[in-house]
């Protein structure tokens, strides 16, 4: 089986990064499998970069190895990390985008040496790349470096209970569509308030018209809040931080 390399960065596909970095990868390991995940990341935005990793790193057969390139720190004392979990490997930056594979049990990380011709602004090519090509090809992890004393490790906020039975919680990031991805895990039923809105928890988004809000557990685990055919960040004005309480139905 050829060996997975995943790409996850905020570069978009404009500039070239990307491609800069798969030339440095498939010239290392010309036969490679190379997985886009996204681009699309916000510039800069760790925590969105960390919950897309926490979606995606166990979804690919053991041996992948999963190259995250949102770095607002490059070429600052942070480190570089290559880390070991659940059979997978796992390539960035030490800023807490890698912390869902940190998490697991048994995870391993090492500090990655920085190369005395690599760019202050680019490690993504000069740094990540040939990590991961070296994880790919085979090479021990141990042989990347040095063992990391104490990675920076990022956990999604925990939901509180209320003194009146309801469960306090936070939307932790907006998807592309503009739903509301909440920290509350759930089952069907109950409401959720946020924005000066109560809703009830549905099934599917078809349960409610065209252009009306609705609460759904999505495919996370989630409870996200959507508005059908249209964006909840923008109508509802909803965004990251903002608190959503969660009922149960009485």
């Amino acid at each position: 089986m050829r060996s997975i390399i995943t790409l996850l960065t905020d570069f978009g596909t404009a500039d070239g990064y990307v491609g800069e970095m798969k030339g440095v990868l498939l010239s290392r390991a010309p036969d490679l499998q190379l997985v886009d995940i996204s681009h699309e990341i916000p510039p800069q935005d760790v925590e969105r970069a960390r919950l897309t990793v926490a979606r995606v790193w166990r979804r690919f057969p053991e041996g992948t190895v999963h190259l995250v390139v949102v770095d607002p720190g490059v070429g600052s004392s942070r480190a570089a990390l290559a880390v070991q979990s659940e059979g997978r490997y796992l390539v960035g930056p030490d800023n807490g985008v890698l912390s869902p594979a940190l998490l697991a049990a048994n995870a391993r990380a090492i500090e990655l040496p920085l190369p005395a011709t690599a760019s202050a602004t680019f490690h993504g090519r000069d740094v990540f790349a040939p990590a991961a090509a070296a994880l790919a090809l085979g090479e021990r992890i141990d042989a990347l470096g040095r063992e990391a004393a104490r990675p920076i490790i990022r956990r999604t906020p925990e939901p509180v209970r209320r003194p009146d039975g309801g469960i306090e919680g936070e939307i932790i990031t907006v998807d592309r569509f503009g739903n509301a991805v909440t920290n509350l895990v759930g089952l069907r039923g109950g409401t959720i308030s946020a924005g000066g809105r109560t809703l009830a928890v549905r099934h599917t988004y078809s349960e409610v018209s065209d252009g009306d809000p609705v609460a759904v557990v999505g495919s996370t685990g989630f409870i996200e809040i959507a508005v059908r055919n249209g964006s909840a960040a923008e109508i509802l004005g909803l965004g990251r931080g903002e608190r959503v309480i969660l009922k149960s139905e009485s």
